[in-house]
């Protein structure tokens, strides 16, 4: 906190000297006849003219540069308190940002670039590569500059700061940056006090769309990205303070419930008196399906039954909410198998909304007649792809409640970021809506941020869609199954089922099934397709669920080695200090550090493969730490005979971080594996 309010300070005197000048400029710029007359031999030399004005333009954008920056450190030195994690990156940039405006301040938008070092320690921890971006914006200028020039100009500005021990300038103009290991040490401290804070970020009120089963329906292996992407984005944002809405948009109503409820009817015709045993809803589905093909007199009463639920008539209701509890009980087995929490909002809700909003776009003219229907454009007219809003026989499609869900959720719930988490095939049809809705005055990207969290199809291991051997859709609670069958199997091939009790296997069991059909989901870029094989998932090598759960137990059992109880260790952290002088120590230390800054580049793609990435770089990271620094000393007989204290808090703040990694992707790691 005082660097901050040191840097503050230090800013807000550069503001006030950059505002003086200015001030002075305009009094000179005001009285530029008389000032002409006494600095210019000829009164119609415009140069001095110009140089004032070109002046006074480049001190009124450093000036607005200073004021942002003094902005943005206010609000972080209110609204943050020194427990929480920095992001490194963020703060350098914000250094050297301002160290480039000093040193080139005709330069309207400088390229602020700072990146990761290599593996080689002594190109730094961190590196500015603007240098050469600028020598090509001059020279695009007209002018020529070295980037080793320029390098060396920056250097001098950049602010003094605890982050920092030393900077370089390399080759052909990079700066290498070397961290503080006091600093470190002191941020590594400030997590066994404190645990593991979130780095500052603005909250917001998100609005999370995901997993979205069909009612009537089984959840089968086309939900289990959706549900596990959206579950692991709604923890992360949670994590970082933000507001979250997690909600379950589920097909809960339309043509199909009539089918579903005539049906109903001629099964169980006491289904008003006694709750009707419907153990297989998807066979029952089946069945009405059947029927609505192939039975036209079946099929015109379920076109009735249809007509009578959206006429809200007590006994159709009934059993549309009877079907819909069915449901619902199936869907929340699997949410409580793989730990998902969600509000459920169906289709159902927004009928209403529908009928709104379809009469307030009629009456503002944006909808548009089209062989019988009604059209939504988001763009001019025959450009991109229109919205349907109203089908040719009247009814509304999944286009109007889609926009008439975007309303409510921006207006009503206050919302002002919306995540859509489905698959890829929808990107078109959000980036319609968004477009539509951005059109007709709902979406205001300047208050409102909307993403489609989109991802790819779950293969079988033929590279095909993944499917039974029937060719039937897999279903989710199968795919459990079969994990847990799995899970159980590996773990007594390592002949744990010998060292752990019944309890502590069936734990281990389940966060292994489990841990490894999330990791194997959210561990590949959603953006692609992945090959789904319990046998690579189950892998106890490589950036595998199996793996780094068994790392973090053999970390945490690092301590219990030593006798050492988490109070001791806490109670250790207050006298003795984190060891960061051996290479091994001082790379996993700038490897756990990363954290806040992984956290802060998902925020942006909405991707957790990078946090698969990390936390898998800090398990290997730590096994070389660990295969060269001795935690504990023992003799020949095995009999410990001395315990590192810094090194043991070293691997105290590993677990804290990996535990949190876990938490946001869904695993639950155990103390005994």
């Amino acid at each position: 906190m005082g660097e901050v309010a040191a840097e503050l300070q230090k800013y807000n005197r550069q503001a006030s000297l950059a505002e003086l000048e200015i001030k002075n400029l305009k009094e000179k710029l005001a009285d530029l006849p008389n000032y002409l007359n006494s600095n210019c031999n000829n009164y119609g030399d415009s140069s001095e003219l110009g140089k004032l004005i070109t002046e006074n333009v480049k001190l009124k954008h450093r000036l607005a540069i200073l004021n942002r920056a003094i902005a943005e450190r206010s609000t972080k030195a209110t609204s943050n308190s020194s427990s929480s994690m920095e992001c490194i990156q963020e703060v350098l940039y914000n250094l050297f940002s301002q160290a480039i405006n000093a040193a080139f301040p005709d330069l309207p938008d400088p390229p602020v670039i700072i990146a990761l070092a290599g593996n080689n320690p002594k190109f730094g921890d961190y590196q500015c590569n603007s240098a050469m971006p600028i020598a090509n914006l001059y020279k695009q200028m007209g002018t020529k500059i070295g980037p080793r020039d320029i390098a060396n100009k920056i250097v001098p500005e950049v602010p003094s700061s605890q982050m920092i021990e030393k900077l370089e300038v390399a080759g052909a103009g990079f700066i290498n940056i070397f961290l503080n290991k006091s600093y470190a040490i002191e941020a590594l401290s400030t997590v066994l006090k404190n645990g593991v804070q979130p780095p500052y970020c603005q909250k917001q009120r998100v609005l999370v769309d995901f997993s979205s089963p069909n009612i009537a329906k089984e959840m089968h292996v086309g939900h289990l990205r959706s549900t596990i992407i959206g579950e692991s984005v709604c923890r992360l944002l949670e994590y970082l303070g933000h507001d979250v809405i997690r909600i379950n948009h589920v097909g809960d109503w339309g043509t199909q419930f009539g089918m579903l409820i005539a049906h109903l009817q001629d099964k169980f015709p006491d289904y008003l008196q006694k709750s009707p045993p419907i153990g297989d809803l998807q066979a029952f589905y089946k069945e009405s399906k059947k029927r609505f093909d192939e039975d036209e007199e079946f099929k015109k009463r379920a076109y009735s039954c249809v007509v009578k639920l959206q006429a809200h008539e007590p006994t159709y209701i009934q059993a549309w909410q009877l079907i819909c509890d069915v449901s619902r009980k199936e869907f929340q087995k699997i949410y409580d198998h793989l730990d998902i929490k969600l509000t459920e909002r169906g289709e159902s809700f927004y009928q209403s909304h529908m009928e709104r909003i379809v009469k307030e776009l009629d009456e503002k003219g944006f909808l548009e007649e089209d062989e019988g229907r009604k059209i939504l454009w988001g763009e001019e007219k025959g450009t991109g792809i229109p919205m349907t809003i109203i089908k040719s026989d009247g009814g509304f499609t999944y286009d109007t409640s889609d926009i008439a869900a975007i309303k409510q959720r921006l207006e009503e719930e206050n919302a002002n970021w919306l995540v859509y988490v489905t698959d890829l095939g929808q990107a078109t049809h959000f980036q319609t809506l968004f477009k539509c809705a951005e059109r007709v005055g709902i979406l205001d990207y300047k208050k409102h941020r909307v993403d489609h969290v989109g991802f790819g199809v779950v293969l079988g291991e033929d590279k095909k869609k993944f499917k039974t051997r029937s060719g039937d859709t897999v279903r989710l609670s199968d795919l459990l199954e079969e994990g847990l069958r799995r899970a159980l199997d590996k773990l007594k091939e390592k002949e744990r089922d010998k060292v752990l009790t019944l309890e502590e296997l069936r734990q281990a069991q389940e966060s292994v099934a489990y841990g490894c059909i999330k990791y194997a989901d959210l561990s590949h870029n959603r953006n692609h397709e992945y090959v789904f094989s319990f046998d690579k998932m189950l892998e106890d090598k490589g950036n595998t669920a199996v793996y780094l759960l068994y790392a973090y137990t053999r970390i945490r059992s690092i301590a219990r080695t030593a006798n050492y109880t988490p109070e001791k260790v806490m109670e250790l952290s207050k006298s003795v200090s984190i060891s960061l002088e051996h290479e091994k120590e001082w790379k996993l230390g700038k490897v756990l550090l990363r954290f806040p800054d992984v956290l802060s580049k998902i925020t942006k793609d909405l991707c957790l493969h990078h946090l698969c990435e990390y936390v898998y770089e800090i398990a290997t990271t730590f096994t070389e730490f660990y295969d060269s620094c001795y935690c504990i000393e023992k003799d020949s007989s095995g009999d410990i005979v001395k315990v590192n204290d810094d090194r043991i808090l070293l691997t105290e703040v590993t677990a804290l971080i990996m535990s949190k990694c876990f938490d946001i992707l869904g695993l639950k790691p155990v103390s005994k594996m």
